[in-house]
């Protein structure tokens, strides 16, 4: 996987950023901020990112950007305040669930166009377990992280599923050409 260049102290801020956010918005308390000293010139620079919650490695919550728009460290407490309490697929996190959630965070570099001639050729442009993609057809779009290949580690099945989430039929992809980008991502987690 990409490295995007944060040292192992400033992963762990994050990661004690969205717990700590996310135990005070359910607890009712004031959002903690980074201690000054712990704010980085990577904490500080525009960055996007994903933030996934599980439980017992099942699917919790998971809200993120694909366009760095703000400082890093921002975009991880929106995205942890969102993936708890925002993802439409879930009901919110309740303050009983907060000690059981497992944090992870997926800081992702800028998406990149991918170029292919044809459909049939897209599922071999693709690097299982490497590539973040993205596809777009029009106004609608939807994107896997990386980590999504451990489910799903077949090109032409990943391409299928991301054009579902997309609100498309399964087969929209090998039917015409879609815009694609990939990114990759530096994953940590607790």
């Amino acid at each position: 996987m990409a490295k995007t260049g944060l040292s192992d102290a400033e992963k762990k801020t994050l990661l004690n950023l969205a717990r700590g956010t996310i135990e005070a918005s359910a607890a009712g308390r004031p959002l903690p901020s980074v201690p000054a000293a712990e704010l980085t010139e990577n904490l500080r620079a525009p960055g996007a990112a994903f933030v996934t919650l599980t439980i017992g490695g099942d699917l919790r919550g998971c809200i993120g950007s694909l366009q760095a728009f703000r400082p890093l460290w921002e975009d991880i407490q929106v995205h942890a305040l969102d993936a708890a309490f925002q993802d439409y697929r879930f009901l919110p996190v309740t303050s009983a669930e907060v000690p059981l959630l497992e944090i992870e965070i997926s800081h992702l570099t800028a998406p990149e166009p991918l170029e292919y001639s044809r459909p049939e050729e897209l599922p071999q442009k693709l690097r299982p377990g490497v590539d973040g993609v993205v596809l777009r057809d029009g106004t609608s779009s939807a994107t896997f992280l990386p980590q999504v290949w451990e489910q799903i580690p077949q090109p032409q099945e990943f391409l299928s599923h991301l054009c579902l989430k997309m609100g498309a039929t399964a087969d929209l992809w090998r039917r015409r050409m879609l815009q694609v980008s990939i990114y990759h991502v530096d994953e940590f987690h607790e």
